[in-house]
């Protein structure tokens, strides 16, 4: 997930991309597979998992990894 979010950055990505790219699978929706592995993404490579800096969520809308400024 780390490696397709960091090819399109500051891009967001909705769960139905990112479960197409990353798992080469359908979104059937209601799965919060996607949402443990950013926690788990967020506790890695943020300095505060609870206020993230660089993969943050778009409410309503889905992910995105923020590089630069």
């Amino acid at each position: 997930m780390l490696e397709y979010l960091a090819k399109n950055p500051n891009q967001i990505k909705t769960k139905e991309q990112i479960y197409d790219k990353v798992w080469s699978e359908e979104y059937i929706g209601g799965d919060n597979t996607i949402m443990v592995h950013i926690r788990r993404l967020r506790k890695k490579i943020e300095d505060n998992p609870s206020n993230p800096k660089y993969t943050l969520t778009i409410k309503g809308l889905g992910y995105k990894l923020t590089i630069g400024d």
